[in-house]
């Protein structure tokens, strides 16, 4: 990988993904982490709980990415890594990214929106000039997901169908950006891979009850909108269809997301992701239900290398309210990569999709520490 950095700059340092980020970097030595936002007190109010436990300098840094001074602050800082947490990224354009390879800084972030992370590429170009490594989708999607499917491809000569599932439990902190992103696409078209051929679903339609067993039960999902439908069909040749959904644990809420996809899907509403707020307090009223246990399952089938039929089904469970710590942890594994393994013979440079740059044994470690743990099932 690249050399040693030696400063990180932590874009929504202090929100609900970013602070666990810094949380985690905070035990390196000989970096300064930049806990960067629009609020210098919530900054340093962060900086000040983890001061004394950290081996590393930590400063507050007021920054906002949609200020027309954000490159000149980019430069005033000369971060040598930028992990961009500041979401939702549905709208946002790659000016960020762009500046930070501008500035010679490695870029990693944790979006899901499927044009930000499938277009990351348009900087590939710029980011081998300036060598540096821009990437994007450090998160549960594709970053994790795509480490799951490169764990068992190699058990399938063809694979048919790749179903991926994700229903956090109903007590798990969420924050608006999150729920915002979500509900730019909710009763929207978006392309998927069905039946051996691309077609419209929509956001929030297509609801199922599935049953994950050990701590989780029945939950019911729904189509959302990831980077993952876009990649995956032709990085791992699926030959009929690549599905993705997510739920929440309380029927009430979810059904009522069925219902607000149906009212845009009819044009009655035009776009949730404004009422975002509002929407957020309203489902907080009901956090004291359900449970803080949190789930996500991949299965994989196709043909093994016998041309048998197979079915592989992974299953990752997330208990006592830390599933929110799972999307982290790519841009944690990637982030700790570029900072420690200082002697790579072969430095990675250009903007890619996070897909490809770790194994799913690199987040082991890391499931282990918090009490996350893994399920693998075969089926002939």
């Amino acid at each position: 990988m690249a050399e040693i950095s030696n400063v990180v700059l932590v874009l929504g340092g202090y929100g609900n993904f970013g602070k666990r980020i810094v949380e985690n970097l905070t035990d390196i030595e000989h970096i300064t982490i930049l806990v960067a936002g629009r609020s210098l007190v919530k900054a340093q109010s962060l900086v000040d709980e983890l001061t004394p436990v950290a081996r590393g300098k930590l400063k507050p840094c007021v920054i906002d990415i949609t200020a027309d001074d954000m490159e000149s602050r980019l430069k005033s800082v000369a971060p040598d890594m930028v992990i961009h947490t500041g979401g939702p990224f549905q709208g946002q354009d790659h000016r960020v990214p762009q500046m930070c390879a501008w500035v010679g800084a490695h870029y990693i972030d944790l979006a899901d929106d499927r044009r930000f992370v499938c277009d990351i590429t348009g900087l590939d170009a710029l980011a081998k000039e300036q060598q540096v490594l821009l990437v994007s989708g450090a998160s549960s999607v594709p970053g994790l997901s795509s480490a799951v499917i490169d764990h068992y491809c190699q058990q399938f000569s063809v694979i048919n169908n790749i179903d991926i599932a994700i229903a956090p439990g109903n007590k798990a902190e969420r924050g608006e950006a999150t729920v915002k992103g979500i509900l730019s696409y909710t009763g929207h078209a978006f392309s998927v891979y069905k039946n051996g051929q691309w077609q419209d679903a929509f956001g929030w339609m297509e609801p199922r009850k599935k049953d994950f067993g050990d701590i989780i039960g029945k939950r019911w999902l729904a189509n959302v909108d990831v980077p993952d439908l876009e990649l995956f069909p032709s990085r791992y040749r699926v030959t009929d269809s690549v599905r993705f959904q997510a739920g929440l644990e309380l029927p009430f809420l979810h059904l009522s997301m069925v219902a607000m996809a149906y009212l845009a899907k009819k044009g009655w509403v035009k776009n949730w992701s404004p009422l975002s707020k509002p929407i957020v307090k309203a489902s907080n009223v009901f956090m004291p239900f359900g449970s803080d246990n949190g789930v996500m399952q991949v299965l994989i089938s196709g043909l093994d290398r016998q041309k048998q039929r197979k079915t592989i089904k992974w299953s990752l469970y997330a208990p006592g309210g830390i599933g929110p710590y799972i999307p982290t942890l790519a841009a944690i594994i990637l982030a700790r990569k570029l900072l420690l393994e200082q002697t790579a013979a072969d430095p990675v440079f250009g903007a890619t999709p996070c897909t490809g740059l770790f194994s799913l044994s690199d987040f082991t470690p890391y499931f282990d520490k918090l009490g996350i743990y893994q399920k693998e099932e075969a089926f002939g």
